[in-house]
């Protein structure tokens, strides 16, 4: 079992989105759809940020050999998070299982990420 945490500024990623290319390079197409349903609140992309830093950290790579795209965080009919892979951070995920957990307050993001 590895796992990762991150913890990022919100305003940090409100300031990201701003640059063009940003979002389609971070975000996979799903969490675009998903942070425009949920009325463009930037936590909900802070929070999957921070996902795709704690995947990199718990698979022991960081952020390299994998687009962050390819880690994308979604969510079940309840509202809990889960995390499907593609590209090369699927290959290196192997068929690992992945639990995921995000929280936020007004300032700050966190997501822990758990492979097993």
């Amino acid at each position: 079992m590895e796992i990762g945490i991150d913890l990022v500024e919100i305003a940090r990623i409100k300031k990201s989105i701003q640059i063009p290319g940003f979002i389609e390079k971070v975000y996979s197409p799903e969490e675009i759809q998903l942070y425009k349903a949920r009325k463009n609140r930037i936590e909900v992309l802070a929070g999957r940020f921070c996902v795709k830093e704690a995947f990199g950290k718990a698979i022991g790579t960081g952020v390299r050999d994998f687009e962050l795209n390819e880690v994308s965080t979604l969510t079940d009919e309840l509202g809990r998070p889960y995390v499907v892979l593609s590209g090369n951070a699927k290959k290196i995920a192997g068929d690992k299982k992945i639990s995921v957990s995000i929280t936020h307050t007004n300032e700050y993001a966190q997501a822990a990420v758990i492979l097993y």
